[in-house]
């Protein structure tokens, strides 16, 4: 394509905010076929992709397997040659070998060929992010020209400092089109935002900024891809957990491209995208790993409960299978919530007492217990069962176990590992108890777009009244051991959100004792952490990727102010 054509006064592009999947190479081609084929339906003279869009995103260490990043390379020539067709040229990033080297790479693809290369230059080591484990950082980036419009593709990380914008300004860049994988998690909008803001500010470039949608992992990416105009106005919005092929239109004025045209949706905050981002999570983690649906235990309280939601939300009801499994200490009042909650959400709903299984394994343990109290084990001995059974049902049947333990729980520890901590995904992982609370009460007066749950109060109110409990013995509280929620969940927030110390709690209001406690058993519950299921990461820093802690550690903050 000559540099020396006479540059474009418009530019119609095709935003491609679709889900990929890591390691799908055909199935993602294939995804870039129908939204290229979408895309020229209305006209697009460029669709773009997001980052790494062809391997799926992140790839992690897929990307140390040479006949990875082999197929990766074939998938881009296969789709660049379909570009001979005359339809629209293709943006579209993938893991590129070159000289040794592997880079997180972003290619034009036009003309039946690989018309330009761009590297990523800023890789990103901190939080979920590891690319410097696995690929090379590429040279500061010029622009791109495409039908002569000088195109500046910074990826992702590359507009979160000045520099690679820097540089294409500087050598005639005219618009910013930026291809990213920036997963979610609560506020993360805003911090987007702003930092396109301050990136045309410096430039005085147009920005679209696309983003990828879909779950990996513990990963969600929620899209909502933007575009700012010259003056950081915002010129479009794209939806959040929502595919969508959408058409812009770019015009050359006076002093610059502007944003003639292109969609502007509500995107969800705060509870409401916390909510969307767990359904999408747990969607994809079923559907992408084959699983027909989900069976989990619905005991009538809060949390599994807002996961039977969840689960139909995101699959529908045929696809989930609810089981109440009641010991002696099962109250009524639970019996009755659980049966409620399951015809509420039209899901299929079976009870299976475990008396048999609980004195059946008590029985064989008599000889060894003789003579001591009953207690923590005889309780857990419960749970385990459960655990189980409903692992035999998933294992018989085929639908993945979910797990539904919430963050305050894992946090201090307040679960049963290889019993309640059963499961193969937790989309309320990354949910504190008060948030459990805060998005039941919401899915009972909202329900997100394209959910397929019904409308309308599907958590029974008494569940959401009670008061929570276990149910392991007679009368039992989770209060019995734990403090308050309200109270165990700002502290939690201090000690593990923001690294706060003892003496930082106990200055804003919390009681020694009490934030010593609850600091002692978060450090002694991370080996269960270790082994439990992966879940939807919602704020800053779940227990997993987020936040990497030593299992043996002997380190306690004695809450002695800093000198």
């Amino acid at each position: 394509m000559s540099t020396n054509e006479i540059p474009a006064s418009r530019l119609v592009i095709g935003l491609a905010q679709i889900d990929c999947t890591v390691g799908d190479l055909e199935g993602n081609l294939e995804r870039l076929r129908h939204a290229r084929a979408e895309a020229a339906g209305f006209g697009a003279d460029l669709v773009m992709f997001s980052e790494l869009f062809l391997s799926g995103y992140p790839p992690e260490d897929l990307v140390l397997k040479p006949s990875f990043v082999e197929a990766c390379r074939e998938a881009c020539l296969r789709a660049a040659a379909e570009t001979a067709d005359g339809g629209p040229a293709v943006l579209v990033g993938l893991p590129w070998a070159e000289d040794g080297r592997c880079f997180n790479a972003y290619a034009l693809l036009a003309g039946g060929r690989i018309e330009a290369m761009r590297f990523k230059v800023d890789l990103p080591n901190y939080g979920v992010f590891d690319e410097k484990r696995v690929f090379a950082p590429g040279p500061m980036p010029g622009p791109i020209v495409f039908k002569g419009v000088r195109i500046g593709v910074p990826i992702c990380e590359d507009i979160w400092g000045p520099d690679p914008v820097e540089c294409i300004a500087e050598t005639g860049g005219e618009i910013l089109l930026v291809p990213n994988g920036s997963p979610y998690w609560r506020g993360k909008s805003d911090e987007r935002f702003s930092v396109a803001v301050a990136r045309v500010v410096e430039s005085k470039l147009p920005v679209v900024y696309l983003n990828q949608i879909g779950g990996q992992d513990e990963l969600v990416f929620d899209g909502a891809s933007f575009g700012l105009d010259a003056k950081a106005g915002l010129a479009f919005q794209l939806p959040a957990f929502t595919e969508v092929v959408a058409r812009i239109v770019l015009e050359r004025r006076q002093h610059g491209f502007v944003c003639v045209e292109g969609p502007k949706a509500r995107v969800e905050e705060g509870d409401e995208a916390d909510y969307a981002a767990c359904v999408l999570g747990l969607r994809d983690y079923v559907t992408k790993n084959g699983f027909p649906g989900v069976v989990m235990g619905l005991s009538g309280g809060i949390d599994s409960a807002l996961c039977a939601a969840i689960a139909v939300d995101a699959l529908g009801p045929p696809r989930v299978h609810a089981l109440m499994l009641p010991y002696r200490f099962t109250s009524q009042l639970s019996l009755d919530d659980a049966r409620a909650c399951a015809e509420s959400l039209g899901l299929r709903y079976d009870l299976l007492p475990i008396a048999p299984v609980v004195e059946g394994f008590e029985a064989v343990l008599a000889p060894l217990f003789a003579g001591l109290p009953r207690g923590t084990t005889e309780e857990n001995i419960q749970s385990r069962a459960r655990g189980t059974l409903l692992m035999a049902v998933s294992n018989k049947l085929g639908p993945m176990l979910v797990t539904t333990g919430n963050k305050s729980e894992m946090s201090v520890g307040y679960a049963t590992i290889y019993g309640d901590m059963n499961g193969g995904f937790n989309p309320i992982k990354d949910l504190y108890k008060t948030e459990v609370f805060r998005l039941a009460a919401l899915r009972n007066r909202w329900r997100p777009a394209g959910a397929l749950g019904p409308e309308g109060e599907v958590i029974p109110a008494a569940i959401l009244t009670k008061p929570p409990s276990a149910e392991l013995r007679e009368n039992q509280t989770d209060q019995d051991s734990l403090p308050p929620y309200d109270v165990l969940d700002a502290i939690l927030d201090g000690l593990v959100e923001k690294e706060q110390g003892v003496a930082d709690l106990v200055a804003a209001g919390q009681d020694l004792a009490t934030v010593k406690r609850v600091e002692k058993l978060l450090y002694l519950a991370e080996y269960k952490r270790r082994q439990s299921a992966p879940g939807v990461k919602v704020t800053r820093k779940n227990f997993g990727r987020d936040r990497r802690y030593p299992i043996v550690n002997l380190f306690r903050d004695t809450g002695a102010p800093a000198s």
